[in-house]
């Protein structure tokens, strides 16, 4: 398919860069080959805040190009480019001296490319399809870790052990995303762990007594933190309803 241009916004990079740290923005550039798939990743990025789009890009070579004019400081990564594959990015990028993050967003399933993109640093790996939520717990899971990393002051081992933690390991429950609270977040865990089957979002906002909206909420982030699994319960029409268990 082709692909569109980068999307250059006409402004200078030094400008973008102090506005940026005046208004604490988190900038994102959207890498995909499918302009639509750009769109609507674009859509879902610009309502978590503080995230916003600076640009998009179609190919390899254009995402290299855009961080080169645009300096986001995270890039949202599609593996299969039509020039180059998406891993491949990422040394050119390190190379030319760009220190952004890179978030995988691909329907690779591949074992290797999942390797790959750790040995490559990044922060996270979505798998297409996924809706908005899956995106957004993400999101502010990065950056809450990212406001970690920028404020650290290290005087010691017990710093850095902090900083990899927070790096490496889901959110703590006293560091939960804007909206969470831990005694909720305690509520959703003994209800995943005390069915001997699945909860959709339905039954668990009944079991803990709580909106189905704000169980969901919880029921994803404890999804992108690894420690629930979602399965798709397919019915006779619309879309599949998703069943989540505690992991282990």
């Amino acid at each position: 398919m082709s692909s569109l241009p980068a999307t250059i916004p006409m402004i200078g990079t030094n400008h973008m860069n102090s506005t940026n740290t005046a208004n604490n923005a988190i900038d994102v550039l959207v890498v995909d080959d499918d302009f639509m798939v750009n769109r609507v990743h674009r859509t879902f990025v610009e309502r978590v805040q503080p995230f916003r789009v600076v640009g998009t890009a179609g190919t390899g070579e254009q995402a290299i190009a855009a961080v080169d004019d645009l300096r986001p400081d995270l890039v949202l990564l599609d593996l299969y480019l039509p020039d180059i594959f998406g891993l491949d990015v990422i040394p050119r990028l390190r190379t030319a001296g760009h220190d952004c993050d890179v978030m995988v967003i691909s329907a690779a399933r591949e074992a290797d490319a999942v390797r790959g993109a750790v040995r490559h640093g990044v922060v996270d790996y979505l798998l297409k399809p996924f809706e908005y939520e899956d995106l957004r717990v993400r999101l502010e899971r990065y950056a809450a870790q990212r406001g970690r990393l920028l404020t650290t002051v290290v005087r010691g081992q017990a710093d850095v052990d902090r900083v990899l933690a927070g790096a490496l390991a889901p959110s703590p429950g006293n560091a939960l995303p804007k909206g969470l609270s831990v005694e909720t977040a305690d509520l959703i865990e003994r209800a995943l762990r005390d069915t001997d089957s699945t909860l959709s979002a339905t039954e668990c906002a009944t079991a803990t007594g709580i909106s189905r909206v704000s169980a969901r909420r919880y029921l994803e982030y404890f999804h992108a933190a690894g420690s629930a699994d979602v399965s798709l319960r397919y019915g006779a029409a619309g879309r599949p309803e998703r069943r989540y268990s505690w992991r282990g």
